[in-house]
């Protein structure tokens, strides 16, 4: 794993979280709390880290269909805590 590449795609997924930062000082249809940015933060970096480790799958085919099946999982929990999808306990409504 290439430290220096990985740092630099988790600064800029964690730089994502500078859009609701800023649309909230526009908008009252964006409040997000401390925690929001904190849960949405791991998230992000949970995704990043292990595309990273992702890249160590040889065969291209197999690595991006693990990619896409990671990012689906990734907006489907993303969807669940927001608005709540499912009704789980961590939905967001």
């Amino acid at each position: 794993m290439n430290i220096k590449r990985l740092l630099t795609t988790l600064a800029i997924a964690l730089s994502l979280l500078l859009i609701p930062l800023i649309a909230m000082f526009f908008t009252k249809g964006v409040q997000w709390s401390t925690s929001d940015f904190l849960m949405m933060g791991v998230l992000l970096t949970v995704l990043v880290v292990i595309f990273e480790l992702l890249r160590n799958i040889k065969k291209r085919k197999f690595r991006i269909l693990a990619m896409i099946v990671l990012l689906f999982f990734f907006l489907l929990v993303w969807a669940e805590l927001a608005v709540g999808v499912f009704g789980t306990p961590f939905a967001g409504t």
